[in-house]
């Protein structure tokens, strides 16, 4: 699976002992009505069992964000979260884009919790975003056209 690119996120939360989160790079839409989100999370990680029931954000990172990445996926790094002052739910200050959930659903995926969120708010900004792909980091440029290229 480490041939698929995929964008990366950091998946934040309210813990007990304040703001949490964990990277995270299996996410993905699910439906528009309802608008339902999904990721992945692993049985074995720490923030397993609180993402199951709680308010959710997943933060999708930009391209110069890749030492937040390492943070949160719990690597040695000097990178500082900085979180936004006006989130309801804990949200990183400058993600390329965030999407705001309340819980929906769970479902048992093997070693793995498939966690649904319903959208509650998103946002976005421009800029380049993180990739993972063959194990690494990289970047994905924004688009200097849109579909008007085609018309």
């Amino acid at each position: 699976m480490s041939r698929f690119a995929t964008g990366v996120t950091v998946v934040t939360y309210a813990g007990d002992e304040g703001p949490r989160g964990a990277t995270m790079n299996s996410f993905t839409s699910v439906s528009t009505a309802p608008p339902l989100v999904l990721v992945s999370v692993s049985r074995q990680a720490r923030c397993h069992d609180q993402l199951l029931d709680r308010p959710f954000c997943v933060n999708i990172l930009g391209a110069e964000q890749e030492p937040l990445a390492m943070r949160f996926a719990g690597a040695p790094t000097t990178a500082v979260p900085s979180w936004s002052p006006h989130a309801r739910v804990p949200r990183l200050a400058n993600p390329l884009a965030w999407v705001e959930c309340a819980p929906w659903r769970s479902y048992e995926g093997g070693d793995h919790t498939l966690v649904i969120g319903r959208v509650t708010a998103l946002g976005h900004r421009d800029g380049d975003a993180l990739t993972y792909v063959w194990s690494r980091f990289g970047t994905a440029a924004e688009a200097a056209e849109g579909l008007e290229h085609l018309l």
